[in-house]
């Protein structure tokens, strides 16, 4: 058989030039992260939510995140309920 203009002439060469294309050429599987948010519909109050958009605008975060930011500092700090309605 006669190498064609595709075939490298040195076989040891074709089987590497195979060898790497194969290698390459399988599809990487990638996992997905584990679910870390839920979308929720929430009610607040129109000062409370006014509120963190300005701060958000000011430091350059999401009002979203800046939520979710001080229910995680509260559930932190938090003690025996006292006060709340």
């Amino acid at each position: 058989m006669t190498p064609t203009t595709n075939q490298a002439v040195n076989p040891a060469a074709n089987q590497a030039v195979h060898q790497a294309v194969h290698q390459t050429a399988a599809p990487v599987r990638r996992t997905r992260p584990p679910k870390r948010k839920t979308r929720i519909t929430i009610y607040l109050d129109d000062e409370v939510l006014t509120e963190f958009r300005n701060l958000s605008e000011r430091c350059g975060t999401g009002y979203q995140t800046l939520i979710n930011a001080a229910l995680r500092h509260r559930l932190a700090n938090a003690g025996p309920e006292t006060g709340l309605l």
